[in-house]
């Protein structure tokens, strides 16, 4: 024979050592299988805004109870429940006899006190003609006297002078009474108007655009005057709904968050209405009882068809930060004030790596550092995966890319 078996190597050994290399050659694809699977996720970068989810209730944007000032029964009322009314337009009128007599009484007053001085204005003009008139003759006799003298007596001319100075008195006189007469006038005028605006009380208006939204009273039903009787009835209530307001709770943990301004998403499941709007206005304290922020949103509602006492759904975007890098709220583990994440590096090894997170999302949480953009981050399970660990990764739920690198 050509080939001898060399002293000591048996054919048993030559076969052991071919099937120790066979199984050497086919443990790839066994090892692959074998590496544990893990959700990935990667790191982006876009903008992410903080919001909080809250229900609210649409209010009227002024709401008034309408008393009148005066006592009376309601002579007429022209409005009921559901009427839309202008500013400025009549309501109700009250029946009110002592004022309307108060009025009457007044305007006889003017009357009386415009006649009195044209009386005493003629007594004027009268006593102003004999003054002129005797003055007149006073002044004759005085000059006939110096021209002549002796040619006048003196009685006559004393007589003279005393007439003069009498009619005098009588024109001061007649004008003093005449300046009384006016301020009598004049009192009687702010007398009338006092009583004209009690009257104008007894005539109820809208003091501003609305739909009355209920109504207390009915013709002849008597109104007490809502200035000396706190738990007087009013007549109607007027609602301003063309404009709503939308009041918000907003937890304390949160208030310092909420600015005017900050941007909001409505929906009202009633209607099925999908709303944007801002924050127009905030109490800027909290609520002693509920330990809450009261924040409004103005709400257009020029078609009527949000009604006040619905609900809607809001969500308020109270801090947003652009070009933010975030993952996966369940990626992040926080321990104490410290944080971190589970990255799988390109050759498939696990690595714990630290992070600062900041706004954070109903989904996503922003990290400060720690990672770049693309890196892949567990999402689920992360104590099932130890530092080093080398895995199979596998997209998350999310739809974010695969890792850059498997393990090999």
């Amino acid at each position: 024979m050509l080939f001898r078996w060399s002293s000591g190597v048996s054919l048993s050994m030559v076969i052991a050592l071919a099937a120790v290399v066979g199984c050497r050659g086919g443990t790839g694809d066994g090892e692959q299988k074998a590496l544990a699977a893990a959700p990935v996720a990667a790191v982006r970068s876009g903008s992410l805004a903080n919001s909080v989810h809250v229900a609210g209730e649409l209010l009227p944007y002024q709401e008034v109870d309408l008393h009148a000032k005066v006592s009376g029964y309601i002579r007429e009322i022209k409005v009921d429940i559901g009427d839309h009314v202008k500013a400025g337009e009549l309501l109700a009128v009250l029946d009110v006899p002592e004022i309307s007599a108060q009025v009457s009484g007044a305007q006889a007053g003017i009357d009386r006190s415009k006649e009195e001085i044209e009386r005493t204005r003629s007594m004027v003009a009268r006593a102003e003609a004999d003054h002129q008139a005797l003055h007149a003759a006073f002044a004759r006799l005085e000059q006939a006297a110096a021209v002549s003298p002796g040619l006048i007596a003196e009685q006559e001319l004393d007589d003279a002078r005393a007439k003069d100075s009498a009619s005098g008195s009588q024109v001061d006189a007649a004008r003093s009474e005449l300046a009384a007469m006016q301020q009598s006038y004049r009192a009687a005028l702010s007398e009338h108007l006092q009583y004209a605006s009690l009257a104008d009380y007894a005539r109820i208006t809208a003091p501003f655009s609305g739909v009355i939204t209920w109504r207390f009273a009915d013709k002849g039903a008597l109104i007490q005057a809502g200035t000396s009787n706190a738990s007087s009835m009013p007549v109607v209530k007027l609602a301003e709904v063309d404009k709503l307001r939308l009041r918000l709770p907003i937890q304390e943990s949160l208030a310092g968050l909420v600015r005017t301004g900050s941007k909001a998403e409505i929906h009202v499941e009633a209607t099925k209405q999908n709303l944007e709007g801002v924050v127009v206005r905030t109490t800027n304290e909290l609520d002693p009882t509920t330990r809450t922020l009261q924040v409004e949103i103005d709400v257009n509602n020029p078609g009527g068809l949000l009604t006040p006492g619905m609900y809607a759904d809001v969500t308020l975007k109270l801090d947003t930060t652009e070009n933010a890098l975030s993952v996966p709220v369940t990626a992040v583990v926080h321990s104490g004030a410290d944080a971190f994440v589970l990255v799988v590096r390109p050759d498939g090894r696990v690595e714990k790596r630290a992070v600062t997170t900041g706004v954070e999302t109903a989904d996503r949480v922003e990290v400060r550092n720690g990672l770049a953009v693309g890196e892949q981050v567990i999402t689920a399970n992360l104590s099932s995966y130890q530092p080093g660990q080398r895995v199979h990764a596998v997209p998350a739920n999310d739809g974010d890319s695969l890792p850059t690198g498997k393990g090999k």
